[in-house]
């Protein structure tokens, strides 16, 4: 899960043929490593031009990239988000080239030593994302309903292991946790839910504003507090605790911890 063992590689990398391909004439440098295999690298021009982003998913690991490329180019002309480039595949997996927004991520070192700026950052961020894309143009889903039917076919294959959830879920047994998900809260507002609002995922200007989003693989309709949750939750793991009100105030919402549980469970079983 991503509390727990995604974050910028600590030794060498080695750049995947297709990624090489993609990018002759820049400098690639690996930023990001996630629990999946899936790497990013960032690419800088040789001989002038902008900074570029590379994401590689190897194959078989259930990463799709295509469709987070069909996402930023509809939300792109709302909100800033990365635009595609290219894209491919081989054997090995698939890239996505991208090119580059102002900023840098919310969990670089000049953000995690300035953890009540970040949250804000974030809350604010997050609600003018959800302000400004269409939900009734929006061809995309990220409904609880899906997501849940994934965790009762996953428990009916025997998929589901309590051992790898988080620990504030340790309490539960794989019966209990799908009777919990079983009694869904009512829908606070329906919004275009990034459906990965992990606090890496924003990125911050040299002003200390928020400056776009990136990782937009699971974009789609859902109750805003599915983002919410997740968000706040993120604080824990890359500030430690206690900044999740500052989000929020940011944000404009007052806290609700039912949602907030309930969803939490929902991305620890089915992110």
């Amino acid at each position: 899960m991503s509390f727990a063992i995604a974050g910028r590689p600590t030794g060498p990398v080695p750049v995947p043929e297709g990624v090489a391909a993609a990018t002759v004439g820049y400098r690639l440098e690996p930023v990001w490593r996630n629990e999946l295999g899936g790497l990013a690298f960032a690419a800088f021009p040789v001989h002038g031009g902008g900074r570029r982003f590379v994401k590689w998913a190897p194959a078989g690991s259930g990463l799709d990239l295509a469709a987070e490329a069909a996402r930023m180019a509809w939300a792109a002309p709302f909100t800033p988000v990365p635009r595609p480039v290219a894209r491919g595949a081989d054997a090995g997996g698939s890239w996505l080239v991208t090119e580059a927004l102002p900023g840098e991520s919310a969990v670089s070192p000049q953000w995690t030593h300035r953890p009540a700026l970040a949250a804000r950052a974030i809350g604010e961020g997050l609600r003018a994302l959800h302000d400004a894309l269409p939900v009734a143009d929006c061809p995309f889903t990220w409904s609880l309903e899906d997501r849940r039917a994934r965790i009762v076919d996953r428990a009916a294959d025997g998929g589901l292991d309590p051992t790898g959830w988080h620990p504030d879920h340790a309490g539960l047994d794989s019966a209990r946790a799908l009777a919990v998900l079983a009694d869904a809260p009512p829908v606070d507002r329906l919004v275009v839910c990034h459906g990965d609002a992990c606090a890496p995922n924003t990125l911050i200007g040299a002003d200390g504003r928020w400056s776009g989003h990136v990782d937009l693989g699971t974009l789609g309709v859902a109750d805003r507090w599915a983002d919410l949750a997740v968000a706040t939750w993120s604080l824990d793991w890359n500030y430690g605790p206690g900044w999740g009100a500052e989000l929020l105030a940011a944000y404009g919402v007052p806290d609700d911890p039912g949602r907030t549980r309930w969803y939490r469970l929902l991305w620890d079983l089915a992110p």
